[in-house]
């Protein structure tokens, strides 16, 4: 079937550069990428992995977390 249909996104460069390089590692580009997602989903009928909220592992001020970078400072937290 021959591709004529177009779709048009805006994105953030920073996102795109990052898909672009991303992609290029396994030999495709943003475009393939984003053919084999919409063909995954007609295949599933919905999106091809599933979509939930992040948990989000929120610590007390200046508290490490497992010894890494400290992300942010808060006082509660949210789990879904």
């Amino acid at each position: 079937m021959a591709k004529t249909a177009n779709i048009n996104l805006r994105i953030e460069p920073e996102t795109k550069a990052k898909a672009e390089a991303l992609f290029s590692n396994f030999g495709i580009s943003v475009t393939d990428a984003i053919n084999i997602f919409l063909n995954m989903s007609i295949m599933e009928g919905g999106f091809p992995f599933q979509i939930k909220q992040p948990i989000m592992i929120i610590t007390a001020p200046n508290t490490p977390l497992n010894n890494a970078d400290h992300v942010g400072s808060f006082d509660f937290i949210k789990k879904s």
